[in-house]
């Protein structure tokens, strides 16, 4: 069959300009990479907004992590919400003439004095790019990052009406507020059972109509609502694996809990606990599950009534570092990590392995906080070792541990 066919034009490094024709066959890679998924810089954030996690953040911490960008190229390619505040009427045709679709659009309020109010004063712009991009058959993914006071209650069933009515927005996300003890605005966000379990039934019969019209939610709460909301009842109360769907804003908090039940579930009945159980009564250690404190609502209770209950040790790790209402798995900083493990082998008292789930660190093998697993080991004298998130993944690994 024919192969492929494509002509790229270039400019190289003294000016001149040049068309290159590539030829390939199918699935036989084009022959070169790029050095970066854009090449003209990345365009920043130009907003104020109120909530802005990476103007919380820390002083010292690595360049890249406050970085605002705000591109609806990168929201494009690698899946980040934009405001499209910046985005240029030349912009808007070529994300439609292109299809560049779907987008991730931080949209969080559709009142205008609300949205400048969050935003900034260039928030007028976004609601004009968003409409416009509708209009013109791009759809979107949207997020909501909700502020006890500001975009809750009548406003947030407002934007939720009105995004309701553009079918092009495929689906909302419903964040909490976070905050660190770097700022001075907030105290509270959703953390509470009460508050979690108003915006939960403010939600509720926009994702009944739209289970009944759409055959799917269609907004979504992050986890954080349902553990503050039913706390030790959350594992009976959470929605169901098929409610989430193909889990589309799994990256924004959403699901994650399910899937790591369900995940639990796969692992008991593959009989993966009963044999890992069975080693670990003569194992030279006891393997330590660390996690955020986001989890102590779910996690203690199925493990208490899994065959692994008194044979591995579960860690819930304050996060000191950032502070405030900052408690998820992901954001654990390896001081943090390393200090909670010292204290909690010393009252264990006996030989133990911390397993750290992948998603504490990022490519490159750092955390938050620039530590890497050789210097966690090495500040405090305790074994680390990194796994997957998923217990049907690392429960083996541990066990090959063992082997």
């Amino acid at each position: 069959s024919a192969g492929d066919v494509v002509t790229l034009s270039y400019v190289d490094g003294e000016g001149d300009a040049g068309d290159v024709e590539l030829e390939r066959n199918p699935e036989e890679p084009w022959g070169f990479i790029f050095d970066g998924n854009i090449f003209d810089g990345v365009r920043l954030c130009r907003n104020a907004c109120t909530f802005c996690f990476m103007r919380q953040l820390p002083a010292g911490m690595r360049p890249s992590l406050s970085m605002r960008d705000d591109d609806f190229r990168l929201s494009f390619l690698q899946g980040t919400f934009v405001t499209l505040t910046n985005v240029s009427d030349e912009d808007v045709e070529r994300i439609i003439d292109e299809r560049i679709s779907p987008l991730r659009v931080s949209l969080h309020a559709y009142d205008p004095e609300v949205r400048r109010h969050l935003i900034g004063r260039h928030a007028a712009r976004g609601i004009e790019v968003l409409e416009r991009l509708l209009e013109g058959g791009i759809s979107c993914y949207a997020q909501i990052v909700l502020v006890p006071g500001e975009n809750d209650g009548a406003v947030l069933e407002e934007t939720l009406t009105w995004a309701y009515a553009h079918p092009g927005i495929l689906e909302i996300g419903i964040v909490p507020l976070g905050y660190t003890s770097f700022q001075g605005r907030f105290t509270a966000s959703f953390n509470d059972a009460p508050a979690s379990e108003t915006v939960l039934r403010a939600v509720a019969p926009f994702q009944e109509r739209a289970r009944a019209e759409r055959g799917i939610p269609w907004v979504y709460c992050a986890d954080e609502f349902y553990c503050n909301a039913y706390t030790s009842q959350t594992p009976q109360l959470l929605p169901s694996g098929e409610f989430y769907g193909d889990c589309s804003m799994y990256e924004d908090g959403i699901g994650i809990v399910r899937t790591y039940l369900d995940s639990w579930a796969r692992a008991e009945e593959a009989g993966i606990m009963e044999r890992l159980s069975a080693k670990l009564e003569a194992a030279p250690f006891i393997p330590v599950l660390v996690m955020g404190e986001s989890v102590v609502a779910f996690a203690p209770g199925v493990m208490a009534e899994s065959p692994l209950a008194g044979r591995v040790e579960q860690l819930f790790v304050h996060n000191d570092y950032f502070g405030g209402n900052v408690n998820v798995t992901g954001l654990l900083c390896g001081c943090d990590i390393t200090a909670a493990a010292l204290a909690f082998a010393k009252r264990l008292g006996k030989p133990c392995v911390f397993y750290l789930p992948e998603v504490i660190f990022n490519d490159d093998g750092v955390t938050l906080d620039g530590m890497s697993l050789a210097q966690m080991e090495d500040g405090c004298g305790l074994r680390f070792r990194v796994v997957s998130c998923l217990p049907e993944v690392f429960l083996p690994q541990i066990e090959q541990d063992l082997s």
